[in-house]
């Protein structure tokens, strides 16, 4: 594959977005269409009860899969039931935690750039970045999806746990050649980007080279969003006492933030979990991620959505939209 950064600036020429790609998918001029995605299904047993509570009984409509984790077999039993849930795949190159680790499915003697002192995952992006090859995280993004298809699990996208893809210019270029190559839909923001536009900024990424990144997806075949909403996981709840309390102040948070979507294909990130006694020793994170559950189950955030003429999506439906476009 020819080095993206290279060659992006021929593929744009000061290229005009006037058109949404909502509006190239068919959608009405205007439109405001999202995908409600939860992340970091499999990555325990809280975490897969809440991110199918919020499908279930909510108004989360697709999520994404950590395949190096614990707690996948659990969900893909379930998802074996239920073949129209909309998941795709968490890329997973890092391992948070302090003391619930997990390690790369390449196996340490193939990516030994991807694995720390204690045998998993780096920590952190940064460390990643310093110490992983290209190269490696390929293999390991290729042995992810191998494992969910080896399981009957076909993902309907590729999305990015901590943003790890995003980390460098080649591993950006690894993780959309390996999209393009299995006609896998990717997370990438590649229109007008204007909530997402404050990170992309700390990518180093600019926007013409997001959006130029977005037209070459797009002729790839691909879906493209138009932008990403990636803030709740700031949005700390930690001591509100109530689930009433929780779920207030994180549906208020939805519904604020929401007022600041413009017209196209926006994928909102969050993290449902529904916290056992357990979920306290992997995060801290117990009340953030329980308050993203509890907003999607609000009658009052999907009142907001029905209200305001927001049309709510998956990755599925894109991709079947986008086949039909010539």
């Amino acid at each position: 594959m020819k080095k993206l950064f290279v060659l992006l600036f021929l593929l744009i020429a000061n290229q005009s977005f006037s058109q949404t790609y909502a509006e190239r998918l068919g959608y009405p001029k205007g439109a405001k269409v999202v995908i409600m995605h939860v992340d970091d299904v499999g990555m325990s047993y809280d975490s897969n009860k809440g991110a199918i509570k919020a499908v279930e009984e909510g108004v989360a409509t697709s999520m994404s899969v950590m395949m190096p984790c614990p707690w996948v077999p659990g969900f893909v039993h379930y998802l074996k039931d239920r073949p129209n849930i909309d998941a795709g795949l968490h890329l997973t190159l890092t391992s948070e935690w302090k003391d619930y680790r997990w390690g790369p499915l390449s196996g340490r003697p193939a990516v030994a750039g991807l694995v720390d002192e204690e045998g998993a995952m780096w920590s952190n992006v940064v460390s990643v970045a310093i110490h992983a090859t290209a190269d490696e995280v390929e293999k390991e993004i290729r042995a992810q999806i191998e494992r969910a298809r080896r399981m009957g699990f076909e993902p309907t996208h590729l999305d990015s746990h901590m943003g790890t893809v995003f980390a460098t210019p080649a591993f950006l270029e690894r993780y959309l050649k390996v999209g393009m190559e299995y006609k896998i839909p990717v997370m990438f923001p590649g229109g007008h980007d204007t909530m997402i536009q404050k990170e992309i900024n700390s990518t180093g990424i600019k926007i013409e080279q997001a959006q130029a990144i977005g037209k070459m997806l797009w002729d790839a075949g691909l879906p493209v969003l138009d932008d990403l909403h990636n803030v709740s996981y700031g949005w700390k709840s930690k001591y509100l006492t109530t689930d009433a309390e929780i779920q207030q102040f994180h549906t208020q948070k939805y519904i604020e933030s929401f007022k600041e979507l413009q017209a196209g294909v926006t994928m909102v990130i969050m993290h449902c979990t529904a916290p056992t006694e357990v979920f306290q020793y992997i995060s801290d994170s117990g009340n953030t991620r329980k308050g993203d559950m509890l907003a999607m189950l609000s009658p009052d955030l999907k009142k907001y959505i029905k209200d305001n003429g927001i049309i709510l999506t998956t990755w599925r439906e894109l991709m079947e939209r986008r086949q039909k476009v010539k």
